[in-house]
C-alpha cells in the first residue's frame, strides 16, 4: 500500500472544499430561481441546504488554515 504525500491530501481537500462551495452556489442559484417563480417551499429549502454546505465548507477552510498555520510555526 502506497502512501500518499502530504501535498497530495491537501490538494485533495482542497479539491472537495471548492467542490462543497459548488453545491452550495449551485443550490443558491435554485433557490433564487424557486423565489423568483414563487415556489417558496422548493426556494426554502434550497437556501437551506445551500446555507448548511456553505457552512461546511467554512468550517473545513478554517481547519486547514489553523493546521497550515502550526504546520509553518513548527517549521520555523
Amino acid at each position: 500500500m502506497e502512501q500518499i504525500p502530504p501535498c497530495r491530501v491537501i490538494l485533495l481537500s482542497i479539491q472537495e472544499e471548492n467542490s462543497m462551495l459548488k453545491w452550495a452556489l449551485i443550490f443558491f442559484v435554485i433557490s433564487l430561481i424557486a423565489g423568483f417563480f414563487g415556489f417558496s417551499g422548493v426556494s426554502a429549502a434550497t437556501a437551506t441546504i445551500a446555507r448548511l454546505l456553505f457552512g461546511i465548507a467554512l468550517v473545513i477552510f478554517l481547519i486547514f488554515l489553523v493546521l497550515a498555520l502550526m504546520a509553518g510555526q513548527a517549521v520555523l
